[in-house]
This record gives structure tokens, sequence and C-alpha cells, in this order.
């Protein structure tokens, strides 16, 4: 193997901004060593809508993160969101054909053939084929069941798909700088990656990540993903609720937002007001706390209930002892996590990036491109928990660019 290090970037196309991250890979570990970011244009709810403006923000962000590392990037790892993803789940049973009942490599490889061989409708795309533990004769094995003794031989996809042209419209604007994506890796896994540890993902533990756009959520069980989804809901909402609200412009909205918005109604007084500006210049006027912690405290209040209804049956507080972790720019909102607790009956907190994160990426609005960078490569573990089938899918797109 060559002692030559891999520069990897990890880009997020954001509904709010483009991040891009630059490791360095020397096959054992991995550095951050280059940082870039440029305000999104083109982008709505996750999704590019604008093929032009969203390139040229990215390879701003990508420039800007190569200038900063001092290197080229080698290839990419792309962040994947957007109300068109969508996963279901679909399990297979194998009964073991060696005749002493030892599981072989053999019954292994089928039955995970089987349990991804569903069909899509036409136009979308498998971005992630999740892989849950295997089950021998109904009792779970974290690892390999290969050379186990068993009679019947289970496992389970938590399968994640797309639409086709959404996922080559996100590729086709990293090639747009001349870049290769070698994997898409979904935001949720990214970030729920990041801010939990490989104890609460094995106790079992919810993450939400609040964007500019979306919400993506993930929930974890025996160390794997569980189910994972998006809500195209995110924080531009919250502006969007105060601008329609109180009659302002949208970055008006969005500076009493930053300023005074809650996710819990803690203004005792209807009669309290705060300064728009704060400066007494002209145009400075008063708003009622009141009414702005109301708003933001109600569509706080409807997005996560909108993720628990999504979750369904699959969340339970005895079977998420880990609670909630938010994460996403959005999810500085004062109060989330009080509001979180209670909607879903269990603890819940800021997410923080781990200690040995430098202090100028440790926001939460980088922990998904973080993510990006360290799921992709494999850095933190857990990657056969979430076998991606690459391979197929890199082929399958590339045919998708070639028939445009």
């Amino acid at each position: 193997m060559s002692s030559r290090s891999t520069f990897i970037g990890a880009v997020e196309i954001g509904t709010s901004k483009i991040v891009a991250l630059v490791g360095e890979y020397t096959g054992r570990e991995i550095a951050i060593i280059g940082c870039g970011e440029c305000s999104s244009r083109g982008v709505k709810k996750g999704s590019v809508v604008n093929f032009r403006e969203a390139a040229e923000c990215t390879q701003t962000a990508l420039e800007l993160a190569e200038r900063d590392a001092k290197e080229r990037i080698d290839h990419v790892y792309l962040a994947q969101t957007g109300g068109h993803l969508e996963g279901f789940y679909n399990e297979a049973t194998l009964n073991v054909k060696a005749a002493d009942n030892m599981i072989e490599k053999d019954d292994i490889r089928t039955v995970c053939e089987l349990a991804k061989a569903k069909d899509l409708p036409l136009g979308r795309m498998v971005v992630h084929n999740i892989r849950r533990p295997f089950r021998v004769d109904g009792r779970l094995v974290p690892t390999s069941p290969e050379n186990l003794v068993g009679q019947k031989l289970e496992v389970g996809y938590w399968t994640v798909h797309g639409q086709e042209q959404r996922l080559a419209d996100n590729i086709h604007v990293i090639r747009g700088s001349n870049l290769e994506v070698s994997e898409l890796v979904l935001s949720s896994l990214a970030s729920g990656h990041m801010v939990t540890s490989m104890e609460e993902r094995q106790n079992g533990v919810l993450a939400i990540d609040i964007g500019g756009g979306t919400t993506d959520y993930v929930l974890y069980r025996n160390g794997s993903p569980h189910t994972t989804g998006v809500v195209a809901v995110g924080g531009d909402h919250f502006t969007n609720d105060l601008s329609i609200g109180l009659r302002l412009t949208e970055p008006q909205a969005e500076k009493l937002k930053l300023r005074f918005g809650r996710a819990v109604v803690q203004a005792r007084e209807k009669s309290e007001k705060v300064w728009l500006d704060g400066n007494f210049s002209i145009g400075d006027r008063q708003f009622p706390r009141h009414a702005i912690e109301q708003i933001t405290h109600a569509r706080a209040w409807e997005l996560l209930e909108v993720v628990k209804r999504k979750l369904g049956q699959a969340f339970a507080p005895e079977t998420c002892p880990g609670g909630v972790v938010l994460t996403g720019g959005a999810a500085k909102l004062p109060s989330l996590a009080v509001c979180a607790a209670r909607i879903f009956g269990t603890p819940a907190r800021l997410g923080e990036a781990p200690s040995w994160i430098n202090e100028n990426l440790r926001d939460p609005g980088f922990h998904t491109a973080l993510g990006i960078l360290y799921y992709g490569v494999g850095a933190q573990g857990d990657k056969s928990a979430a076998a991606s089938g690459r391979g197929g899918f890199l082929r399958k797109m590339t045919r998708l660019f070639s028939s445009t």
C-alpha cells in the first residue's frame, strides 16, 4: 500500500450554507487540514433548484477549503438530504444448508442479497442499504455470524432511496469542480455519528439534525442505524413564520429569531417589548417578546411532533435510553432540548462534537460535514453496520450521466 496521503473532501450542500472540509487520510487516521464555506444559493429544502448558482457556491467553498489545506482534493464524500428521500425495511430468512448447521460465508452473502432484493419504483435509486444485526435462531448476533451453529439465519436492511435526477443533480454540482464523488452519505448518518457515542448507539438514541431547509433524523438501536428520515422543514421556516406573523422582511425576521426566538415561551408579560435593532435608528421598532416566542415555540413543537409521528412505533422512550440529541445550525434555538424532552418523553440535549475537534469547527452547523468525513472513511468504526453498496450505486449513476 502506498504511503502517500489521500486528500478527501467532505461537502454539505445545504439550504443556508455550503460547507467543504479537507481531510488528509493516511490509511490509518485522518486529520482535518482545510475548511471552506459559502452562503448557499440555488438550493431549496436540501435540493438543487438552480444548478448554476449551486455550482458557483459549491466551487467557492471547495476552493476556499483547498486553499486552506494547501492541497488538491482527490475525491469527495457528499451529504445527501431532501424530502425526496424515503426508506423502508425488508428482511430475509435462510435455512442454513450445511449438515452440521455451521453458518458459512455463502449463507451470509445469500441472506443479505435476499434482504436487499426488493425492487424500487421507476426513477428511484438506492442511496444506502443499512444492515441491522443478524439473528441466528432468533438470537441477536452483534458481529458476523460466520462459523456459528444454527438452523435459521435472519437479517434485515433499512433501505434509503431517492429520485435519480435529484441525486444526479447533486453529484453533477461536484463534477462541475472537476472532482469525483466517491460516495453519498445521508446527512442524518453523518451528523448522528458525530454527536452520539458508540455506547449510546448500542443502547438506543435518536439524533435530530435541524438545518436551514430540512430536518434529518436517525434512530439507533443495537449499535446500528434502525430508522432514518427527512422532514422538509428547517430553520428557514421559523424565520418565515415570524415574517408572516409580524409582517417583517425575511432579514428582519431572521434577526429577531436569532436574538429572541425560543422553543419554549418564557416571557411572562404580554406587554414586554423588544427592539428589532436596538440602536434606535430609522426603521428600528418594537415587538412583543411573547409573540415572538409563541411563534417560534409553535413551529418547534410542530416540527418535533412530525418527526415523532414519522418514527411511529420504531420509537419508544424505554428503547431509547440515550434520549434525543439535537444538532444542526437551527438546533441552537434556546430551550429546544426542553421542547424535545417533553414531546419524546426522554432526556434531550444539544449535541457536541468530540473534544478533539478544533474549536472553530465545533459549532453544530459543522457537525454534518465533520460526520461525512469520518463516517465516509470509516475512521470511527461501525462501517459494517451501514454498508452502502457504493460500487453499484456509482456505476448506475455513471450510466445516468451518460444518458443525459
